[in-house]
């Protein structure tokens, strides 16, 4: 687990979410009028992985159950054909966000059921890490302690099944954009989130060193008319990660949380620029990857090339983010 989670933050390297449901794979196969079928989105998938020299920038992706099950048109199952190119394969095991009991418009994350012995199959079928996503919403009177609480507990139990069965946990507390709240109020939520959140790693006896942190950003709430600007996104979120997040853990990945594909690169690359971090930070997004891509192949084989190469652009310019070497110059066409 040691060296899964060093090669996981590799410098330079960041994760690719591609764990979307079914149901969610649907909403993003409408937005290019492309029927969402077991087939396609296997084909979608197989255009991401086969990207020449991704290896260079991701170091690992997120698989959902049914890619991990899947495989190349030559046959080759998705999980061995990545790690086959030097990425390591990671799969999804939350069951999704569900309403929460007597707290109305707050979730609660589900899946512990029968937990461990998925895990073992997903060992044995290659995965080396998991993520387990929990959603704290702000908004009237909300999130409330007992929500925070109950998804903290559920992630801290998901970690030490993760690593009874020698996969290391991705923690994915994401404290979600949407909304009128402030940057202020977002760092407020942040700060009580990551803090009961550990206290309850540590309660369960999960082993930090081989644990890592998928977090979201200090931002304001995307229906706010001020919104922080790069520079104080960057301050807040520093400042949050090192008043809660122990030392010990290997790094910490981002998730762009419906950011802009160009705000989810200038974050990181800010944060990256205020100085040396206990932990590596860098970035493990799924619609700020893959979204040029997608809009590029519409299902189009043709059209696979040109898509490959949006997505390996997008990753060398968040490679360059997580060394903070990223500009806008980068941006531009060679």
């Amino acid at each position: 687990m040691a060296r899964t989670a060093g090669a996981m933050v590799a410098p330079g390297k960041g994760l690719l979410a591609a764990d979307e449901s079914a149901g969610t794979a649907k909403k993003r196969f409408d937005t290019i009028g492309v029927e969402s079928t077991e087939e396609t989105r296997r084909g979608y998938r197989e255009m991401l992985f086969t990207t020449p020299k991704l290896s260079n920038y991701v170091s690992g992706v997120i698989l959902f159950d049914e890619t991990l099950r899947q495989s190349t048109r030559d046959g080759v199952n998705f999980g061995r054909y990545l790690e086959q190119n030097g990425i390591i394969p990671g799969i999804k095991v939350d069951a999704g966000a569900q309403d929460m009991a007597l707290h109305p418009g707050e979730k609660v994350t589900e899946g512990l059921d029968k937990l461990a012995g998925r895990m073992e199959e997903y060992f044995r079928m290659g995965a080396r890490f998991a993520k387990w996503r929990a959603v704290i919403t702000i908004g009237d009177g909300i999130p409330t302690q007992a929500c925070i609480d109950a998804n903290a507990h559920a992630l801290a139990r998901y970690s030490a099944i993760c690593q009874a069965a020698s996969i290391v946990p991705v923690v994915e507390p994401e404290v979600l954009l949407d909304g009128h709240h402030s940057a202020e109020t977002s760092e407020a939520v942040h700060l009580r989130t990551l803090e009961t959140l550990f206290h309850e790693l540590a309660t369960q006896d999960v082993l930090l060193e081989h644990v890592i942190l998928k977090a979201s950003m200090v931002v304001s709430g995307s229906r706010n008319a001020n919104q922080a600007g790069v520079q104080e996104v960057a301050e807040r979120t520093i400042r949050v990660l090192k008043r809660t997040v122990p030392a010990a853990l290997p790094g910490i990945v981002f998730l762009s949380g419906g950011q802009s594909d160009a705000n989810a690169t200038a974050h990181l690359d800010a944060m990256n620029r205020i100085g040396t971090m206990p932990w590596p930070l860098t970035f493990s997004y799924s619609r700020a990857l893959q979204h040029m891509a997608l809009t590029t192949w519409r299902g189009d084989a043709a059209k696979i090339p040109a898509a490959q190469q949006a997505l390996a652009h997008r990753a060398r310019m968040n490679s360059l983010a997580a060394r903070g070497q990223w500009s806008a110059e980068a941006e531009k066409p060679a």
